[in-house]
C-alpha cells in the first residue's frame, strides 16, 4: 500500500485526474459558447439563417452538409486556444522541462 501511495504522489496522478476533470467541464462551457452564440452569429452571417448545422452546398444532386463539420471545426480551435493559452497562463508549460 505504501508504494502505491508514493506512486500517486510522485507521478501526479491526482493532478492528472483534476486535469481530466477540468478538462472536461471546459469542454462543455466552449461546446455550449460555439453552439448557442457562435453558430448563430456565423450562421446569419454566411446566410444559414441562424442554424450553422443546417448550412450546405448542393453538388448535383448531391448535398453537402458543411455546418456540422464547420462547428466541430470551431468546438476544436477554441478549445485548443483556451488550453494553450491557460497552459501559458499558469506556466505549466515549464513544468516538464529538465532542470539543469
Amino acid at each position: 500500500m505504501k508504494g502505491f501511495l508514493s506512486f500517486i504522489r510522485e507521478q501526479g496522478v491526482v493532478g492528472l485526474a483534476v486535469g481530466f476533470i477540468l478538462g472536461g467541464a471546459i469542454s462543455k462551457v466552449v461546446a455550449s459558447l460555439v453552439s448557442d452564440i457562435i453558430n448563430p452569429i456565423l450562421g446569419l452571417i454566411l446566410g444559414a439563417a441562424g442554424d450553422m448545422s443546417a448550412m450546405s452546398l448542393s453538388v448535383g444532386p448531391v448535398e453537402i452538409m458543411l455546418g456540422s463539420f464547420v462547428a466541430v471545426l470551431i468546438d476544436f480551435l477554441v478549445i485548443a486556444a483556451v488550453v494553450y493559452f491557460g497552459v501559458k497562463k499558469l506556466g505549466l508549460d515549464k513544468l516538464d522541462k529538465k532542470k539543469k
